[in-house]
């Protein structure tokens, strides 16, 4: 291979690295503010998809026209710049959006979708159309076209694994998002030097040096403890001015742990599992918690049922170190956390446990594979005899879609199921491997504190009889489309999502 065929090997190559390693850093950009659900997703790859296509059009079309290699080096260059600007202009132009469609009933889907068009798919067009560009410059003779062709598309596609797995795995986790973006910015000034010479090595230099700009806050807020990018998620614990800390995840619309220094107790969906325990025939020994999240319900089993030992099965491990540092997570010790997804944990372990509690939420949706037919047998197994299954099921008022459907499908393999409408936007799904055992409720062994909750569960549990038709499986669980359509059709009549409060303190 001639020097000139290498450095436009080269080139190709960073062009393949920049334009994987935009991508994933925009999903991680765009998680804070509209989530990482399958339609953000969707919009993401849809976007930088078309981008390339039109890139790759674009660039064959110039080459043809303007064959130079000046040229091809200065559209590598205008692409490092974009990307190097991208994370100074995302958070004002994301905050605003954020404003403007918080309300909106498809305001993840409109954001996202304009996000990635404007802040994004500029910098992917101009990378598309390095390879096309390179493969005109590099071939010589019609003979050799086919090889140069598959070399250079081979060499963009290596790049573009090297783009997805070292941010994803080692820059994110280490350095985070701002800093995985100028570093990507500065390696696509460093190929276009191949073409346009040494001179542009200093401001590859320059773009590295941002690197030393602290990162903003992601859509900060007053009395901010931490924030991070794990593997996962965005991370924010928040401090407010009556003492809570609250664990904010992606775009920070649920919360999903709550700590007060003076109470165990939250007012929140965390209490409603504190009431479940007198439905068992026998003391509570054994719980299973997926989703532990920052160790909220742990908490407070550790007061109220000191007795049991509780099994926290969390995804995240950053999550779980947040929890032990700002949740009082180690307050109960008899809380074993473990790092694990829920569905492989129960899969392994060879506990039996006398309530599992399913919380495992990637806001606002269940993640499908822990509302199928297989999980739900699954769980059955791992039940001691009598033990009950407790699912947290979103809904929204008039609509029980989600509900019905994984109800439906609890039907299918336990032999009571019933629901308590224990909050507004939370449904408390309750399967037991034995008929009529939701109608015990033993309240004379039941704290002070938890009377008005179990007393509550009492009146309001209601048994699900009807059996799902079509029951969901590992196949076909349509929780996505169920939750997004439950959500739109909701705020097209006008409701408003705000937050529920169970009697377990007063409203604030």
């Amino acid at each position: 291979m001639s020097r000139s065929q290498a450095a436009l090997a080269a080139l190709v190559f960073g062009a393949g690295i920049g334009s994987l390693a935009t991508e994933i850093a925009a999903s991680r950009m765009l998680a804070p503010y509209f989530g990482s659900s399958t339609i953000v997703w969707a919009n993401l790859i849809g976007i930088v998809l078309a981008g390339l296509a039109l890139g790759y059009w674009l660039g064959g079309k110039l080459a043809d026209r303007h064959p130079e290699r000046r040229l091809l080096g200065l559209i590598v260059l205008a692409a490092a710049l974009w990307v190097a600007m991208t994370p100074f202009i995302a958070r004002p132009f994301l905050d605003a959006a954020v404003g403007n469609l918080d309300d909106a009933s498809a305001g993840a889907v409109i954001g996202s979708f304009f996000a990635v068009l404007l802040l994004f798919a500029p910098a992917v067009v101009l990378l598309g159309m390095v390879s096309p560009f390179a493969i005109r410059l590099a071939i010589t003779d019609v003979e050799s076209a086919g090889e140069v062709a598959g070399r250079f598309y081979a060499l963009s596609t290596f790049g573009s694994l090297v783009g997805t797995f070292v941010p994803a795995l080692i820059l994110i986790p280490l350095v985070g998002t701002q800093r995985t973006l100028l570093i990507t910015a500065a390696l696509l000034a460093v190929s276009a030097s191949f073409l346009l010479g040494r001179k542009v090595i200093v401001l590859a230099a320059a773009i590295a040096a941002l690197a030393a700009v602290p990162p903003g806050a992601v859509k900060a807020e007053a009395g901010l403890l931490h924030e991070e990018d794990s593997l996962y998620q965005f991370i924010q614990v928040i401090e407010r001015d009556d003492g809570r800390r609250l664990l904010h995840l992606n775009e920070g619309v649920a919360v999903h742990s709550i700590w007060r220094r003076d109470t165990v107790l939250t007012g929140g969906v965390w209490d409603a599992f504190l009431a479940l325990p007198p439905l068992l025939d026998r003391p509570l020994r054994r719980v299973a918690i997926l989703g532990n999240a920052g160790g909220t319900t742990a908490r407070a089993l550790g007061k109220f049922y000191p007795a049991a030992r509780v099994d926290g099965v969390e995804l995240d491990p950053a999550v779980s170190r947040a929890g032990r540092e700002y949740f009082g997570m180690e307050d109960n010790p008899n809380l074993t956390v473990y790092d694990a997804d829920a569905r492989p944990f129960l899969r392994r372990t060879d506990e039996r446990y006398d309530l599992i509690i399913v919380d495992a939420y990637h806001q606002p949706y269940v993640p499908f594979y822990l509302a199928t037919r297989e999980f739900f047998r699954l769980a059955r197994e791992r039940l001691t005899p009598g033990g009950i299954v407790a699912l947290n099921v979103a809904s929204v008022p008039g609509d029980d879609s989600l509900l019905d459907g994984i109800a439906g499908t609890l039907t299918h393999e336990f032999d009571s199921v019933a629901v308590w409408p224990a909050l507004r936007f939370n449904k408390i799904l309750l399967a037991f491997d034995e008929p009529h055992a939701a109608g015990r409720v033993r309240q004379a062994e039941v704290a002070p504190e938890l009377r008005p909750l179990v007393q509550l569960l009492a009146r309001q549990l209601r048994p699900v009889t009807t059996k799902a038709k079509r029951p969901w499986t590992d196949d076909r669980a349509p929780v996505e489309w169920v939750t997004d359509r439950m959500i739109v059709e909701y705020a097209a009549r006008g409701g408003e999502l705000d937050e529920d409060f169970l009697p377990t303190r007063p409203r604030p």
